[in-house]
């Protein structure tokens, strides 16, 4: 059941609804922008299921709208459903403008952070932005990391932050902090609203920087600033989302075509920005008869139905993608700044295919570089290129695919441990008879839906679901690939779960992990989330010790004293 609070604005006396009581205007306890109210005097919680708060300001052109009125307009109006935050006074406006909209649905989650993450989540799976609240002080704070994560994945959030008000900004009062500077590196847009002047220009500018440049865009508004009344006719702001890519330069395809048709043997490195590419990509690699090595973001739009596919590189990588870097002429990167330049080939001819040119050259030398548009850049490159029919060095690598992949299917044999060598491993390492995560993710990959969202935590999940499974259909595919960060698999599984309660949605989720945000398994049932969690307890830090263990360091820090996960589940009412 979802329960939302009957909430009011604070930052102005006022009547309590139903009651002759009349707040004072410079109470001490509210002024601040505290977090919710006293014990003594909280309105009661109603319950309400999604959309049930329909009762909506009417917003005709002669109407008098406040400031918080036309921000909650401006963000229903492009499309976003849902807002994902911890209420506060500083605030208040806008939750109450967010409680009469019945267009958008408040989702109140225990931490801050978990609001930006599946804000962000949003944001990749849709396009749109996706929104987030903090209140002044800690609860801006808190958001901090998710926005990061929304920065390095190029998602587009808009953070409504509160502030002290405005006659106190720069006194240290109490909560004060100062959000220019804490936003300062994170957000591509990050302004203070200080006059009903500034409106609507500064909420388009913040939607419109955060979906042009695919980042992240802070709106802070003081507490004494969302109740403010704007002029009649003042106008609901609107985003605008239209972006036009450009292929590259004609000359620049000639030549990197003449130097793909002088090699040899040809392997493709393909990421994320070749993700509106499938067929493009494919073609190319049935004409260059070229082994495709994909990221690990590249597989929920590449890896399925892909015969030139050998799996990704890196440190969740095998020998078949090492194996055609090592014997290729060229190395053609198409959509990816994949980061770990030493598993890069060194002495190959290197072309670049990419939208942004500050990732040419980034991570490796390149030769040619191609700036632009996956799709259209291969639109112009591909009738450039003469057909190679020699298919040894892909042949090779497939067979080398296969056999690894073969290799660990026997790992997810529910037999395994009932065979020698299995035995002998469980006698090392399994005493206990846990099952294996091997087994556990191959079971998830052959029962979970073929439109099933999946979301990983950073570490040893993420390995796990790399190897067993497949992003086959319209398997999306979310996780913290880019910050790193813990315990993001939770909070992006509930912002997946919130745009379609119906759409199966699965969190790869380690102990680590999801320890640290565990509060909000409690949002997942306050709002009838059904999100699926597997939770991989190894009982440690399971990567940090594979790198201790690298370097030759002995294990120390990395065990976890966990609770039994189920059981948490059950106590707080997800079974």
């Amino acid at each position: 059941m979802c329960w939302r609070g009957g909430w009011w604005p604070t930052t102005t006396s006022g009547p309590l609804p139903g009651s002759s009581y009349r707040w004072p205007s410079r109470r001490p306890w509210s002024r601040s922008s505290s977090r919710g109210w006293p014990a003594s005097v909280r309105p009661t919680d109603r319950p309400a299921g999604r959309g049930a708060c329909t009762s909506r300001h009417p917003g005709t052109a002669n109407s008098v709208s406040t400031v918080a009125e036309i921000l909650v307009r401006a963000i229903a109006d492009h499309g976003v459903t849902q807002v994902w935050g911890v209420v506060g006074d500083a605030l208040n406006p806008v939750t109450d403008a967010i409680r009469r909209e019945d267009r958008v649905e408040w989702m109140g989650v225990r931490h801050e952070e978990t609001a930006a993450f599946a804000a962000g989540a949003q944001a990749q799976l849709t396009g749109r932005l996706g929104v987030c609240m903090g209140t002044v002080g800690p609860g801006a704070i808190h958001l901090l990391n998710g926005l990061y994560d929304a920065k390095k994945s190029r998602a587009p959030v808009l953070a409504i932050c509160g502030q002290v008000p405005r006659e106190d900004v720069g006194s240290d009062f109490f909560q004060e902090v100062a959000n220019d500077a804490v936003f300062a590196d994170v957000a591509v847009f990050n302004q203070t609203v200080v006059s009903i002047d500034q409106l609507p220009g500064l909420i388009e500018q913040a939607g419109n920087s955060a979906l042009a440049e695919r980042g992240v865009a802070v709106l802070t508004l003081p507490g004494d600033v969302g109740g403010l009344e704007l002029p009649r006719k003042t106008p609901v702001p609107r985003f605008v989302d239209e972006r036009r890519h450009a292929g590259p330069d004609d000359e620049a395809l000639r030549r990197a075509a003449a130097a793909i048709n002088a090699a040899g043997s040809v392997a493709l490195l393909v990421g994320i920005g070749a993700r509106d590419a499938r067929d493009e990509v494919l073609q190319l690699a049935e004409q260059l008869s070229a082994p495709m090595v994909l990221t690990l973001k590249a597989k929920e739009r590449l890896e399925s139905d892909n015969e030139y596919e050998i799996g990704q590189s890196g440190l969740i990588g095998n020998p078949a993608t090492s194996e055609a870097f090592s014997e290729c002429d060229l190395l053609l990167l198409v959509g990816t700044d994949f980061p770990y330049r030493e598993f890069l080939p060194t002495g190959k001819t290197v072309v670049q295919l990419d939208i942004r040119s500050a990732h040419i050259g980034r991570r490796t030398p390149v030769d040619h570089a191609l700036v632009g548009d996956a799709r259209l850049g291969l639109r112009g490159l591909t009738p450039l290129l003469e057909a190679k029919t020699d298919r040894r060095m892909l042949d090779k690598t497939r067979s080398s695919y296969e056999s690894w992949q073969e290799q660990q299917a026997a790992f997810a044999d529910p037999d395994y441990e009932r065979k020698p060598t299995g035995l002998l491993r469980r006698k090392l390492d399994n005493p206990d008879d846990r099952v294996r995560p091997e087994l556990l993710a191959a079971m998830i990959d052959r029962y979970a839906a073929d439109d099933a969202v999946f979301t990983t935590d950073t570490g040893m999940s993420t390995v796990w679901l790399s190897r067993f499974v497949r992003m086959r259909g319209t398997r999306r595919l979310l996780g913290s690939f880019n910050l790193g960060s813990m315990a993001n698999a939770l909070p992006q599984a509930l912002g997946a779960a919130g745009l379609d309660r119906s759409r199966q949605v699965v969190a790869f989720c380690g102990d680590g992990g999801l320890s640290m945000l565990m509060g909000d398994l409690l949002t997942a049932v306050s709002h009838e989330l059904p999100v699926k969690l597997m939770v991989f307890d190894n009982g440690r830090l399971g990567m940090v010790k594979l790198e201790m263990e690298q370097v030759g360091l002995p294990e120390f820090g990395t065990v976890l004293h966990n609770p039994d996960f189920a059981e948490v589940a059950r106590a707080i009412g997800m079974s």
